[in-house]
């Protein structure tokens, strides 16, 4: 989760609370619709395998509904894949650019970032893999294997696309004003996917959380917006969403013709930035959205107050217009994403609501996560909650309850521990569970 962040995205840090996939992106980056027209990426046609035309043998895994949740730890915690077996979750999905060596730009903008990027060494300049990371994300996949979970690997950043809470807390749009950027997002996933390819727990390739090529030419209100005459204006433009996922599907296809693909809608994942999603012409492609709204209500902590509850009035938006949430509004939310499916022929297992979620201690909460979870299963849709056991944020480890972690939680996580789980009435943790164990 993104959104000005994503839980990655809501990924506070204990000490801090940076949010997590906000609305009101802050704009004013430059214009982008005089970027050139893409270029041809380096490498995309060299040695390029066959084209796959029908599903391959690890799509076959998403014939079938699957339920999931987001492992988006600061570190590498094996332990919980046995955990997670534990509960009925089939598959994770994995940021490991989180673990990033130097945390040192968390609380400072004016951080040296040379080399901190996790796996791809620099946002600034990919020039190869980073072997150390890669062999801890190997060690991590490894144990994945050996409980029998399924993986989905994601990236939280791509040269020229810093993620925001490892960017002083400021959007990175740099892939989205210069094409160079893209290729080297072309050539670092052609080269981790040459790597994975043939790892058994790799479920599929995530290429980016939570893009957001909007917040570059100033789009940054999904509530009062055009989405197709904003794609419009940018077609053919670094801005184009769709031209780099065509660009790094390529790059991925050369080496690895079977694993498969997943791509997040734009606008931090908003189901209404699928009026423009253009679908693949690849039959090992699945499309995800992330549904953390009211934004307003679910991100909600103890600075800001618990001033709104579901089903419940909240504020939404730049021009702060009140509108009433319960389960039918949840579902004209995410209604473009099905209506974007019917009208290309796209299958309901072949969608993902790949994060979803809310601060725990949300009046309702309960009640909210039943009902997505409902919309859901009704489409026949594929969904990962945020988050299990999440360690930067507690608002989001949904085992605690409605309790307050005490000293002894965070000295458990601090050592890399897994803290004691709230075994008593839990309303959240039984509304995902109840699910997960059908």
């Amino acid at each position: 989760m993104n959104k000005t962040t994503t839980p990655a995205g809501w990924p506070i840090v204990k000490t801090i609370l940076v949010s997590a996939t906000i609305l009101a992106v802050i704009a004013g980056c430059s214009n982008n619709t005089a970027a050139p027209k893409p270029v041809k990426i380096t490498g995309v046609n060299n040695s390029q395998e066959k084209k796959s035309t029908v599903p391959s043998e690890k799509m076959k895994y998403w014939d079938e509904q699957r339920k999931g949740t987001n492992f988006m730890n600061s570190t590498s915690l094996p332990q919980n894949y046995e955990a997670a077996k534990e509960q009925g979750i089939e598959f994770v999905r994995l940021a490991p650019d989180k673990w990033s060596k130097n945390r040192d730009f968390l609380f400072n903008d004016k951080a040296d970032t040379r080399n901190a990027d996790f796996l791809i060494g620099s946002s600034d300049q990919y020039k190869g893999i980073v072997e150390e990371d890669f062999v801890r994300l190997k060690a991590d996949l490894d144990a994945a294997e050996a409980k029998g979970m399924k993986v989905v690997v994601t990236v939280l950043s791509l040269p020229g696309d810093r993620w925001r809470q490892f960017n002083g807390n400021k959007n990175d749009d740099r892939i989205w004003n210069d094409l160079e950027y893209q290729n080297q997002a072309t050539e670092f996933w052609k080269d981790l996917a040459t790597r994975l390819k043939g790892h058994p727990a790799v479920i599929g390739y995530n290429l980016i959380n939570e893009p957001h090529p909007e917040t570059a030419t100033g789009f940054n209100d999904f509530w009062t917006q055009d989405y197709t005459n904003w794609y419009t204006k940018v077609e053919h433009t670094a801005a184009d969403l769709n031209a780099l996922y065509d660009s790094i599907v390529k790059g991925i296809r050369t080496v690895d013709s079977t694993t498969p693909i997943i791509v997040d809608s734009g606008l931090y994942a908003t189901p209404w930035a699928f009026k423009y999603l253009k679908p693949m012409d690849d039959p090992n492609v699945l499309y995800a959205f992330h549904m953390y709204e009211p934004y307003e209500m679910t991100s909600q902590n103890k600075k800001k107050g618990f001033t709104y509850s579901y089903p419940g009035t909240v504020k939404v938006g730049n021009n702060q217009t009140e509108k009433e949430f319960n389960r039918q509004a949840l579902e004209q939310f995410v209604e473009p994403v099905a209506k974007w499916a019917s009208d290309h022929g796209v299958p309901a297992n072949r969608i993902i609501a790949s994060e979803f979620g809310t601060n725990r201690m949300v009046q309702g909460a309960d009640q909210y996560m039943a009902d997505l979870i409902s919309i859901f299963n009704e489409y026949g849709w594929h969904w990962a909650f945020y988050a299990f056991r999440e360690d930067t944020w507690d608002g989001m480890d949904y085992e605690l309850g409605s309790v307050k972690p005490d000293w002894k939680y965070w000295d458990a996580i601090e050592k890399g521990k897994l803290p004691a789980r709230v075994k008593a009435h839990n309303p959240i943790w039984n509304a995902i569970q109840e699910d997960l164990k059908k």
